[in-house]
């Protein structure tokens, strides 16, 4: 060690020392992060981990040879697109990073700072970053077992085997046939999700199969996210509301249980057949944090954190990502990418012996689909207030006024730049049809 090099780390030690931080790294040494998950928060944090400050070594575990998105696959439902054109190569990531793992996490030692994985690998780490979204509960709909799941699929993460099967099943489904999706009461991933899926679904019976029907079984109370803006698609292109209407709307019907025998499922009041089957289950917060007991908030479904650097609040050292968070913040693919950024920053502050910002600004925007050719948004910034220790939304935060196609083209530059920013996607990259 030089004589800057000890005089930089004498400073630090004394500032740990006064704040109570944890000791940052000296000259040589390297931080090990290891990351839990390549969707859009884990991603993002490795990418911008090596960016800030490439002395971090990081391990990324991600059980998919691909990245597969969330958003925009509710359009390969409905013909817009592919499962090709939402689907992206890891390669960028993995040359960006230390390590990236094609595995499985089978455990995690809090105490020793271990992960372990089915592979048979062990990690050792200074930080931990779980970004593995949700855990859906398929044990609390009766009749929802292995062999169910073979057909009745949720397409809640998008894939081949969810998205790629529940759109050949569409495809197959006579006209005059009726389509049945269930989504279960919020808190879930993505809100909107299920009312843009009936949306772009009903566009594509519209233009294919123009005496399908749809049934949606909604456990809310009422349409959860951007109700006004819904209806007036719905009313605009479906007919909602009249004799004819092409979507049968359903509120306060939480599936309870299914047949996939019959193709039937059943809510409190009902028993609801349909040709095709599109069954969400409820959710929690992923499955690796059960164990661990970082899932406490809400009765055990979810976990909380300090806001300002996403460290457990229950396990020290552990960050948590993305949906499987307690809050208020969306459970959005935008607001996983922004708070990937975050924690980076703050896991950068923390290794230099740093106080982290200890009022960060998170952003989420959220584009929906109505139809082929028109979208709306809703866009909001949440700011962190360190009295209340919560997120508070700011001024300005809000939903469009209509449905555009002006809206349809900036939601097609919004995937496209998003998907760069989280993998690191070249300018030259070539994306699919993306519509």
């Amino acid at each position: 060690m030089n004589r800057r090099d000890f005089l930089l780390a004498s400073g630090a030690l004394a500032l740990t020392a006064r704040t109570g931080l944890a000791a940052p790294y000296v000259a040589g040494a390297r931080p090990r992060v290891v990351i839990v998950g390549a969707g859009f928060g884990g991603a993002a944090c490795a990418r911008y981990l090596k960016l800030w400050e490439p002395r971090v070594h990081v391990t990324v575990i991600e059980p998919m040879d691909r990245f597969y998105s969330c958003p925009m696959s509710n359009t390969v439902l409905a013909g817009l697109n592919r499962i090709d054109d939402i689907s992206f190569p890891y390669d960028y990531i993995r040359a960006s990073v230390d390590r990236f793992v094609k595995d499985t996490v089978s455990g995690i030692d809090p105490r020793r700072k271990a992960v372990t994985t089915a592979g048979g690998q062990s990690f050792a780490y200074d930080r931990l970053v779980l970004s593995a979204g949700v855990e859906l509960l398929f044990e609390q709909v009766r009749g929802y077992d292995s062999a169910a799941q073979k057909t009745i699929k949720h397409a809640w993460k998008a894939g081949p085997g969810q998205t790629g099967v529940l759109r050949r099943q569409l495809a197959a489904m006579p006209d005059g046939g009726v389509f049945v999706l269930s989504s279960p009461m919020a808190p879930l991933r993505c809100p909107p999700a299920p009312y843009e899926r009936v949306s772009l679904i009903a566009n594509y019976f519209r233009r294919a199969k123009p005496r399908a029907k749809i049934i949606m079984l909604d456990g809310n109370p009422d349409i959860a996210s951007k109700k006004s803006l819904f209806l007036t698609a719905w009313q605009k292109h479906y007919g909602f509301g009249g004799d004819n209407s092409m979507i049968d709307y359903r509120p306060n019907s939480s599936p309870a249980a299914v047949d996939a025998r019959t193709r039937t499922i059943s809510t409190e009041f009902e028993d609801v057949k349909g040709d095709v089957l599109n069954l969400v289950p409820p959710m929690r917060a992923a499955a690796i944090t059960g164990p661990i007991g970082a899932r406490t908030g809400d009765n055990g479904a979810w976990c909380p954190v300090d806001y300002t650097t996403y460290e457990s609040t229950e396990v020290p050292h552990v960050h948590i990502l993305g949906d499987s968070i307690l809050s208020n913040l969306s459970k959005a693919g935008a607001l996983a990418n922004n708070s990937g950024k975050l924690c980076a920053s703050a896991l950068i502050e923390i290794f230099n012996g740093r106080t982290p910002d200890p009022a960060p600004v998170v952003t989420s925007t959220c584009y929906s689909a109505s139809t082929d050719r028109e979208a709306f948004h809703v866009a909001t910034v949440f700011r962190y207030d360190p009295v209340n220790k919560s997120m508070e939304v700011q001024h300005g935060s809000g939903v469009s006024d209509a449905a555009s196609g002006k809206e349809f083209a900036y939601m097609r530059g919004w995937a496209r730049n998003i998907w760069a920013d989280t993998l690191g996607l070249p300018r030259a990259y070539r994306f699919g049809n993306t519509i």
